[in-house]
């Protein structure tokens, strides 16, 4: 994990996060500008035979709204073979291509063959955006603004969209997130369990209520037990009241699972509470990474300004091929 990247991620001062913006362009990919196609997200047309190996940021005008979204199609696709489409949100105060480099996943993407895509939030925080999580205080404790767009509502025809124009395989579709990501990939397990087979929140695991879920969601989870952002045992922010195990277990109960949580540790580092037992085949598992920040388990190396805000990167698993791992056995009927 030698790689260096600059990003502006939750927490971080306004003046770092401008110029962290202003690194991170420098390696931005090439835009294009891509018309939403009307009707997309009802018809789930295929987008097979069309598509070449490349990050694309596309610019698109969904429910009213211009929005963003990179697109990172893996090496060896040739367009025909349909791929699974992993959704990967940014965190508060961030973008899409912070969390494109914050994360690493095109490496893993490109390694396990599947496609995927990071959208971007619509309300400004700083050189970033959060995200309209439904009901819940922004970052800082503030209201969402009345005019703020539905972005379950944009999340869901985004798929649509991406399926009309790439290779996807629509009972492989999978949201992952971080911190205010993490806790819209949560809400998206609550209100879209037709569309999303799975999710993975890093730093951020919420079980919102109400939550009407169709079937039981396969949640896996990944925190640092020494993330003073989102504490892991909770009492932190307004939209941060209860523990991550706390959420853990409510999806637990949500999913029907055996009451009775398994502990495991993979490593003298991770701890893994597993409930198994779920309706329908699904699971529920976090990991409780030591020692480690408000991060992302096993990503790239983080210069030390950054980490001196979120908190120690630790490599004692690695989020990306764990979650894909996790993806690949839970697909929808």
């Amino acid at each position: 994990m030698a790689e260096k990247k600059s990003v502006s991620l939750i927490g971080a001062p306004r003046h770092v996060t401008a110029f962290l913006s202003t690194v991170v362009l420098a390696l931005c990919v090439t835009s294009i500008s891509q018309p939403a196609p009307a009707g997309a997200a009802a018809t789930r047309v295929t987008g097979c035979g069309s598509t070449s190996p490349v990050s694309t940021t596309l610019s698109l005008s969904v429910n009213g709204h211009d929005r963003t979204v990179i697109v990172h199609v893996p090496t060896r696709s040739n367009g025909h073979a349909k791929r699974a489409l992993v959704l990967n949100l940014h965190g508060s105060g961030s973008t899409a291509l912070d969390q494109e480099k914050f994360t690493g996943m095109d490496a893993t993407a490109n390694a396990d063959d599947f496609i995927v895509a990071y959208p971007q939030g619509l309300i400004p925080d700083g050189s970033g955006f959060d995200w309209n999580v439904p009901g819940v205080a922004l970052f800082g404790g503030s209201a969402v603004p009345s005019n703020a767009a539905n972005d379950i509502k944009f999340l869901t025809t985004l798929v649509g969209i991406l399926e009309h124009k790439y290779c996807v395989n629509a009972s492989e579709v999978y949201a992952t997130g971080f911190s205010g990501g993490a806790r819209e990939a949560s809400q998206l397990a609550c209100d879209e369990s037709s569309l999303f087979a799975a999710v993975a929140p890093v730093s951020g695991l919420r079980r919102p209520a109400p939550c009407p879920t169709t079937r039981a969601v396969p949640i896996i989870s990944f925190h640092g037990s020494a993330d003073e952002v989102d504490p892991f045992a909770g009492h932190g922010q307004k939209y941060w009241t209860y523990s991550v195990a706390t959420a853990a277990k409510d999806w637990a109960k949500q999913d029907h699972c055996a009451t009775k949580a398994m502990k495991s540790t993979p490593s003298s580092q991770v701890t893994l509470t597993t409930y198994e037992g779920c309706a329908e085949g699904a699971s529920v598992q976090l990991y409780e990474v030591s020692g480690e920040g408000h991060e992302w388990p096993g990503g790239p190396t983080l210069p030390s300004s950054i980490t001196s805000l979120l908190g120690p990167q630790s490599n004692a698993l690695s989020a990306n091929t764990v979650m894909w791992s996790f993806f690949e056995a839970h697909q929808l009927s």
